[in-house]
């Protein structure tokens, strides 16, 4: 029995001097750089339906976020993965380590922000009207139209849901702004609300059924979510602050606009 005893407590101690150990080396575990080299790939999530940040090209996405993304898995020395998805779902992937990080034009606002970590902000933008081509945004009421939307965007969340800024007769929601502006031209809403550069590659390719304008809401500003905590992000930023300060965020959208 005292033998066995011995044994029981020699394989407690055991157990404990382990568990100690992974605790102790648990930041290696737990870091995503790490499993990003190991895996030889890095995954980017995002939603392909808003040019000039991403849009397909074929069967392939491209655009600003794409560029940028590429960087990054340079910095790392790894093959960079592009997951096309909602774009309402992509702070919850990667809450859920589903992807490495989201980009896809989103917004830092104080609800995102108190589920993932953002990086530095990269591009400020404001939200556009898009309106039929026989309408003057000059005299434009938003009151009582029927507005489309992409969903989960800020047009979608801080214009078109609240009745404080206008208020109108019905939202709907669409997986892409590009699908908004079809109905639009179908007459099934009235007009579109989404980003400024998105807003204007609609109409450039619609010139002759819409226009779009500016209503002058607050600019808000477009940046990288991660997992809270990732010690991805200070990779992240660093590839950020050497593109802009070499100016390449700007070249980006000029070659994806076609400005």
């Amino acid at each position: 029995m005292k033998n066995m005893k011995r044994t029981f407590a020699l394989i407690l101690v055991v157990v404990m001097v382990l568990l100690s150990i992974t605790a102790c080396g648990g930041s290696d575990s737990d870091s995503a750089v790490d499993t990003i080299k190991e895996n030889g790939k890095i995954v980017m999530l995002t939603n392909a339906a808003f040019a000039p940040f991403e849009y397909m090209e074929g069967n392939t996405v491209v655009g600003v976020d794409a560029d940028i993304a590429a960087e990054i898995a340079k910095e790392l020395g790894v093959e960079l993965e592009i997951v096309n998805m909602d774009f309402d779902s992509i702070i919850d992937f990667v809450k859920t380590e589903k992807g490495d990080f989201g980009a896809a034009g989103i917004t830092v606002n104080e609800e995102r922000k108190a589920q993932v970590d953002f990086s530095v902000e990269y591009v400020t933008s404001t939200q556009y009207v898009i309106i039929p081509a026989d309408q003057d945004p000059a005299t434009y009421d938003l009151n009582g139209k029927i507005i489309g939307v992409q969903q989960g965007t800020t047009g979608d969340m801080y214009y078109a849901s609240v009745t404080d800024t206008f208020t109108c007769k019905e939202v709907k929601r669409y997986k892409s702004a590009v699908d908004a502006a079809n109905d639009m031209k179908a007459g099934r809403v009235d007009c579109v609300i989404i980003d400024e550069l998105p807003a204007k590659k609609i109409v450039e390719n619609n010139a002759d059924t819409m226009l779009c304008y500016d209503p002058g809401w607050a600019p808000e500003d477009y940046a990288i979510a991660v997992k809270k905590g990732s010690d991805l992000l200070p990779v992240i930023n660093t590839v950020l602050e050497r593109l802009m300060d070499e100016g390449m965020i700007e070249e980006y959208v000029i070659n994806h606009t076609g400005a």
